[in-house]
């Protein structure tokens, strides 16, 4: 009869029904080996006492301290037995603060007994705040007796292990069912090849794993944890060579621009000259679609860097040689946008088959979920016949009725806003797989893109078009000053009358129901306090905004709306009014983060700033200063000066550097799952790699992988290797590495 691996084996099994239930459901871990792979967060020496003095706020903690004092009080209570009631205070100290203990009811007993002063023990619960004096209410406690047979050496070593915990499952709950399953690790398969591992001293994982949860020294801390991280590295990189690889070996038309044709004449008529950022981009590019198998590139560059310009004229290059290009964005508003700047651009050369058209001409067409029955029949038999060189859409392009006559390129704008899934459904359209060049405007850390896009090959635009404009940007507290939110409304009228146009920019829409509101003026109806996060009014709206502000500080200005519930129709003419300078005030959510190209717009006001993500901030603000006139970005918010929100608006109003921005996102919402699990609520799949701190690492990993899958590609002398891929990701994962 087959035996399960050992470290295969169901936790109820070894563990029991009860404490295995409570441990998948609240911490989704099954078997031997999940429980193996739960490492501690933290570590507390015996003898050291944790620092009461820092403890949070409304968090579960698990801290060790000495009890100083024990208290049993009889009170009044119609509730209790012979009505009188009893209340057990115990006061634990280490030396830098003090906590209170409360225990009620039937619950006093046992800590009554226990409990004594001078007892050293393990305390777990939420930390609340009574009568002005922090407090846990009957927190769960484990005695730290040295005559005990329970003695934390028999479970902890010399270092007791803090496990990242629930309330449900206390962290020493989890350290003895840790010890229970540890001889285990004896059998764990080791996914390092051992030439890797001996070359960089690293221990092995059997060892890791003892090290890690019984630590005897911080070095065996430090040794258990640069071995982890280097299998969390090595076999996510693997995932991703594979990846790679797979794709080398699938045939590719080579698209190669002939020396006279439609790229040539578009050069010719443009009226600026590359950058040399866009010209080095443009020859990696240009490389690859002459190649015989499929490029895969990312394109990455600063807000403004030119990114469409060097997609477009890659979609050239690859009409030119014979094939069609598609352009795949998130939004209509976007598509349109795209649609609307390629064809002013192109001029003539986008007048294929028409009137007018030049000689190497090719039709360039949008196609969009709402366009009308019969602009669609046109749009598809374009692409169809092959008549449409260019096509530009949303989501629609990857439906099943699209086909193409001979498609040799797809360019997905804003990577992070699709998954894989669709793009290789589209990638699925073409005769032969096309070629493929992922753009975003959200600057990636190099480790980052090493991970999250580590199946693509990077290329970055990091300089800015000659012309463009500085922008400043400030914060606008607009609780603490609301004199400062006026002075914006000013600014913004100011600009009006200097012939330019503003951006303001709501979290929400507006015509929800029940709702509290809020005026434009910065004050809080609902009386929620400045910095107070819990019960704070719903986020700033569109449509109330635009109406308060036409009533009031911007009164007499032409103001619109746009946003994400609107007609297609209506969204388009509202952009186009906005783009041909009717309209002075465009108030908008974040339709408008990517894409929305307007030099004339100098001014943008975020209302509510701080219910934005860094990144996307950046993003927004970059929808001004694409003239010659100088950019002013307000960032409006009610946070207190010593919010963490605001620290992140200072950060944004600090630089202009995407790429420093990018870091400091990553830093505060730290990595979560660079495959996507942490949206299902599973746990990480990135326990001790930092991808910030451990850039040399993944950068040595991810050469590593491509060597052993350039020499193995199946893995078949690596079965531990094979393994933990499987524990990775099953076989549907590795082929959709979900993007970020």
């Amino acid at each position: 009869m087959d035996l399960v691996p050992a470290l295969e084996e169901p936790l109820k099994k070894v563990l029991g029904p009860a404490t295995a239930k409570v441990m998948a459901e609240h911490l989704g871990l099954h078997t031997v080996g999940d429980l193996l792979h739960h490492y501690p967060r933290r570590y507390e020496e015996r003898g050291q006492l944790t620092h009461l003095a820092d403890l949070p706020m409304d968090e579960h903690v698990t801290v060790v301290a000495q009890v100083a004092d024990a208290r049993l009080h009889t009170f009044a209570s119609a509730r209790a037995p012979r009505g009188k009631g009893q209340r057990l205070e115990v006061t634990i100290t280490d030396g830098s603060g003090r906590l209170q203990l409360v225990f009620f009811g039937n619950g006093v007993h046992k800590p009554h007994k226990e409990l004594l002063p001078g007892t050293r023990a393990m305390f777990a619960g939420k930390v609340s705040v009574f009568n002005r004096r922090l407090q846990l209410a009957h927190p769960a406690y484990e005695l730290l007796k040295g005559d005990s047979e329970e003695t934390v050496e028999s479970w902890a070593g010399a270092l007791i292990p803090l496990y990242p915990a629930t309330a449900k499952l206390e962290s020493w709950k989890i350290g003895k069912a840790v010890q229970t399953v540890l001889p285990s690790a004896q059998e764990a398969l080791d996914p390092l090849p051992g030439t890797l591992r001996e070359g960089r001293g690293l221990v092995t994982l059997p060892e890791a794993l003892l090290k890690i949860h019984r630590p005897q020294t911080k070095a065996d801390i430090e040794d258990a944890r640069a071995r982890l991280k280097w299998d969390e590295a090595f076999v996510l990189q693997v995932a991703l060579a594979r990846r790679r690889h797979a794709d080398a070996q699938l045939p590719a038309v080579p698209r190669r621009a002939g020396p006279q044709g439609l790229l040539a004449d578009f050069d010719d008529r443009l009226p600026f000259t590359l950058t040399e950022g866009q010209r080095k981009v443009s020859r990696e590019i240009f490389d690859d679609l002459a190649a015989e198998h499929p490029m895969h590139r990312l394109l990455q560059g600063e807000v403004g860097s030119g990114k469409t310009l060097v997609a477009l004229r890659a979609m050239l290059a690859v009409v030119d040689a014979g094939g069609q290009a598609a352009m795949l964005a998130p939004t209509e508003v976007l598509a349109q946008q795209h649609h609307r700047s390629v064809t002013e651009m192109m001029g003539e050369l986008a007048e294929g088959g028409m009137l007018g058209g030049a000689e190497h001409a090719t039709k360039v067409v949008l196609l969009t979920g709402s366009m009308g029955a019969a602009a669609r029949r046109r749009a598809l038999l374009d692409l169809a016949t092959g008549e449409a060189g260019l096509v530009i859409g949303t989501h629609a392009l990857i439906e099943d009725k699209v086909q193409f006559h001979d498609l040799g390129l797809v360019v997905v704008d804003e990577q992070h806003r699709f998954g894989v899934e669709q793009r290789d459904a589209l990638r699925g359209k073409g005769k032969q797989p096309p070629h493929l060049l992922v753009m975003t405007a959200t600057p990636i850390p190099r480790t980052v893109a090493m991970t999250v896009f580590g199946d693509l090959e990077t290329s970055v635009l990091d300089q800015l078009p000659a012309g463009r404009s500085p922008i400043a940007s400030h914060v606008v507290p607009a609780a603490d000053k609301p004199h400062f939110l006026a002075r914006a409304w000013e600014r913004v009228r100011e600009e009006v009358a200097g012939g330019h146009q503003a951006y303001v920019v709501c979290p929400r829409i507006g015509d929800e129901e029940d709702e509290p509101k809020k005026g434009a003026g910065g004050k809080a109806s609902d009386g929620a306090a400045p910095g107070e996060e819990a019960d704070r009014r719903p986020p700033l709206a569109v449509l109330e905004v635009a109406d308060q502000l036409a009533r009031g500080p911007l009164s007499g200005l032409r103001v619109e709306v746009l946003h994400g519930r609107m007609q297609p129709d209506d969204k388009d003419a509202v952009m186009r009014r906005f783009a041909a300078g009717d309209t002075d005030v465009l108030v908008a959510t974040t339709v408008i983060e990517v894409g929305v190209n307007v030099p004339n717009a100098t001014v943008m006001v975020i209302m509510d700033a701080d219910r934005f993500g860094v990144s996307q901030l950046h993003q927004l603000r970059g929808r001004v200063g694409r003239g010659s006139a100088p950019g002013l970005c307000l960032l409006v918010t009610e946070m207190a000066e010593a919010s963490p929100a605001r620290g992140r608006l200072n950060a944004v109003a600090a630089t202009l550097d995407g790429f420093e921005l990018s870091r400091i996102d990553l830093e505060q919402r730290r990595e979560g799952d660079v495959l996507g699990q942490a949206q299902s609520g599973a746990r990480s799949s990135l326990r001790v790699l930092a991808v910030i701190e451990d850039e040399e690492i993944i950068a040595e990993a991810r050469e590593e992988a491509a060597a052993v899958v350039a020499a193995d590609p199946e893995l078949t002398g690596l079965p531990g290797l094979r393994t933990a891929l499987d524990a990775l990701l099953d076989e549907e994962r590795e082929q959709y590495l979900e993007k970020g």
